[in-house]
């Protein structure tokens, strides 16, 4: 793939990969760092693109869910189970609130990071304002992880 060849092409496929759910940045950084970018800008373009996400689920999701629940059965099964899962992380979010959220985003484990935490947020009905923040740090602590643990400070630094 001539695109993929590119410096401009290995940062925009590892940009998008970044907004996928369930991959989100803890696979967007290994793939820009295997496409020859930089540590760096592998983990910049990685947050940048993870964190994109973000606001568009917390404002729209509900109302996209409940479109998805009229058009068809199967997508109704869907919503209820994403709403289940939500519901299921919710319980650090609405004990610790910021820090919550925080932490729900920042452990690089399936089933955490930023898609997971705004929708967490959107079901309990976080403000955008009072969201973003905390799952923006916790996009950045988790590429922070991600980056350690898959390179090593010693690779990273030395």
């Amino acid at each position: 793939m001539p695109f993929l060849s590119t410096t401009i092409g290995q940062i925009v496929a590892t940009f998008l990969v970044s907004m996928v759910p369930i991959i989100e940045l803890r696979g967007a950084i290994p793939i820009g760092v295997g496409y020859g970018l930089p540590y760096w800008v592998a983990v910049v373009v990685s947050v940048i693109g993870n964190i994109v996400p973000v606001p568009f689920i917390i404002l729209f999701i509900r109302k996209i869910f409940m479109l998805m629940r009229k058009w068809s059965e199967k997508l109704d099964t869907l919503v209820t189970k994403l709403e289940k899962r939500a519901e299921s992380k919710s319980d650090v979010v609405q004990k610790y609130a910021f820090w919550g959220l925080f932490i729900l985003v920042a452990i690089p484990l399936p089933g955490t990071g930023a898609w997971t935490g705004a929708l967490v947020a959107a079901m309990l009905d976080m403000r955008l304002k009072r969201a973003f923040p905390a799952i923006a740090l916790g996009v950045i602590a988790a590429a922070t992880i991600v980056t350690f643990v898959t390179y090593g400070a010693d690779k990273l630094f030395f």
